[in-house]
This record gives C-alpha cells, sequence and structure tokens, in this order.
C-alpha cells in the first residue's frame, strides 16, 4: 500500500513539474499579459487644476479620466476657509504614487482626504485601477459647491 501511494504521489509530482516545464496548454485562445509595457510612472498626465475657492466652490465639477493611466492632480486652496476634501471610494480604487506637499513628498500606503488650514497646493501622483463614478467633495460644504465627480473608464 505505501509502494502504491509512493508511485501515486511520485505521478502527481512528475506531472506537475512537466506542465510546468511545457506551459499550460491555452486550447487555442489568445493568452493576453498582464503586464504592463514600459513605465507608466514616467511621466503623468496632469489633470486640470482643482481649485477650492470659499466663495464659489470648485472650480471644476467633473473630470473624466482611465484606468491604468498615470495622473498627476493638482489641488489648491484659496485659504479662507479650512478644507477636508474627500474622495474615499476614488482613492480606495486608485494606487497612490505619491503626495506633494510644499515640495515635500509622501509615499502613502492609501489615502482617505487632504486637508487645508491655510493657502496651499497639494500634488497627488496616482493611477486609477477600477472603473466607477466615484464622488469628491469638502466634509459640511457639498451643499455649498464643494461636490465633483469622477469618472473613470
Amino acid at each position: 500500500m505505501v509502494k502504491n501511494m509512493t508511485m501515486g504521489i511520485s505521478r502527481i509530482i512528475f506531472v506537475v513539474l512537466f506542465t510546468l516545464s511545457v506551459g499550460i496548454p491555452n486550447f487555442g485562445f489568445p493568452i493576453k499579459s498582464s503586464y504592463a509595457k514600459g513605465n507608466i510612472t514616467k511621466r503623468a498626465i496632469r489633470l486640470p487644476q482643482l481649485e477650492l475657492q470659499a466663495s464659489k466652490g470648485f472650480s471644476r465639477k467633473n473630470y473624466e479620466i482611465e484606468t491604468g493611466v498615470y495622473y498627476r492632480w493638482r489641488i489648491s486652496s484659496d485659504g479662507k476657509e479650512e478644507y477636508k476634501l474627500l474622495a474615499p471610494e476614488f482613492f480606495r480604487n486608485s494606487w497612490i504614487d505619491q503626495i506633494s506637499i510644499e515640495d515635500k513628498e509622501v509615499k502613502p500606503f492609501g489615502l482617505y482626504s487632504v486637508e487645508f488650514d491655510d493657502e496651499g497646493v497639494i500634488d497627488i501622483w496616482f493611477v486609477a485601477i477600477r472603473p466607477g463614478r466615484y464622488e469628491y467633495f469638502v466634509e459640511g460644504l457639498a451643499n455649498q459647491g464643494f461636490k465633483g465627480v469622477i469618472k473613470v473608464e
């Protein structure tokens, strides 16, 4: 019985090693590579700047972007109010490469919001991963023009 079990295990190991060395057949279906060609983070596409203005709200209410493309999103504040810009679903469905605040870079694991206490600029470099329609807004001020949508295709 032990001999039969050993022969069975030997056959399984042989089949696995053979399959790995030869490759798994695709039965005539084309296999697409899931790897991007080149370095997609070499040069970011600059999105139109989002300005947070106390008297007007957001300067832009809509963005349309694509998955798998590297973007830089510049966000600026007039400093007349404190703003906490949230886009939790969008950030959750994107890869955030870095955030730059006054020429200082942060490489975050994730992002929920960015906050302005004074006048300033924040740059966010990212790649959208999942298509969808995502809202961005300022906490407590969405009714006053601080609400927008990012459409990812």
